[in-house]
């Protein structure tokens, strides 16, 4: 299993980068060991403003196997609009020449997801995606398998409904290996949980301590908290993710080595990070 962040900048897309979205690839050949259909398998973990035009330069959209939103705020989810397009309007591929397909991508993500995004298209009244997208409700702590892939969703603490997801799959070295993703989270009980001994837990860390915690709280993780989320959770390794263009990546750095003792690294957008 492969992780390649698409997006890593917080609340808005940055000069450098798209907002948050994460590509998660089990190459065929691990699949083909962990005793699955021998092709390259692609799970997208949100799609923000952005992020869809990174996306193509790593894969042909239309073999993702699904999406998975941890909620519904725009640099999260935003180019939801771009993907459908994608999938309908292609000249040689698209739903609206072909017909319906035959397997609506699969997009999971909070309870009102289905009709936030056709909203945000500027779908009417009674119109829907179904022909191309595949709208599936989290369920906290119910599984979803997808392919060598399984995914466990647990809410976690953010303004609106939010997930935070662990991802475990193949590993390159044999065997498994997990992954957890934030989403977008203060710190709280339910995001140690998610994170417990995770190989990599990928931290949103968007605000900084004594500047925008005291403004807001409840909002976001610091440098400091996602620190110390995978020093309570036991995590292997963390990469810090979704920082504003106004923040130092450094100074998030440094807050985060503050309480975490492992290897830490602020997210780089096209790395590939081997699982």
């Amino acid at each position: 299993m492969r992780l390649v962040p698409l997006g890593v900048s917080g609340s808005f897309p940055g000069p450098a980068t798209p907002a948050s979205s994460y590509l998660v690839q089990v190459p065929a050949a691990e699949a083909a060991a962990a005793g699955y259909e021998a092709r390259d398998w692609n799970v997208l973990l949100d799609l923000g403003n952005g992020a869809f035009g990174a996306l193509q330069r790593y894969m042909d959209p239309m073999a993702l196997d699904a999406v998975s939103i941890s909620h519904l705020h725009p640099d999260h989810c935003a180019d939801l609009s771009g993907l459908y397009v994608y999938l309908r309007y292609h000249p040689e591929r698209g739903s609206l020449r072909n017909g319906r397909r035959d397997k609506p991508l699969p997009v999971y993500g909070p309870s009102t997801a289905e009709r936030h995004v056709a909203l945000s298209y500027g779908l009417s009244e009674g119109e829907s995606m179904e022909n191309d997208f595949d709208f599936r409700s989290w369920a906290e702590h119910k599984l979803v398998e997808i392919g060598p892939l399984t995914i466990e969703p647990q809410r976690v603490f953010h303004p609106v409904e939010t997930y935070g997801v662990r991802v475990t799959g193949p590993s390159s070295s044999g065997g498994t290996t997990t992954l957890a993703y934030t989403g977008d989270t203060d710190a709280c009980e339910s995001v140690v949980e998610l994170a417990r001994d995770v190989d990599l837990l990928l931290s949103e860390a968007a605000f900084l301590e004594g500047r925008d915690d005291a403004v807001e709280p409840g909002i976001h993780l610091t440098g400091r908290r996602a620190g110390q989320v995978a020093t309570d959770a036991g995590a292997r390794r963390l990469l810090l993710t979704h920082l504003p263009v106004w923040n130092d990546p450094a100074d998030t750095l440094t807050e985060a080595r503050g309480t975490y003792a492992g290897p830490v690294d602020v997210a780089e957008p096209g790395t590939v990070y081997e699982l």
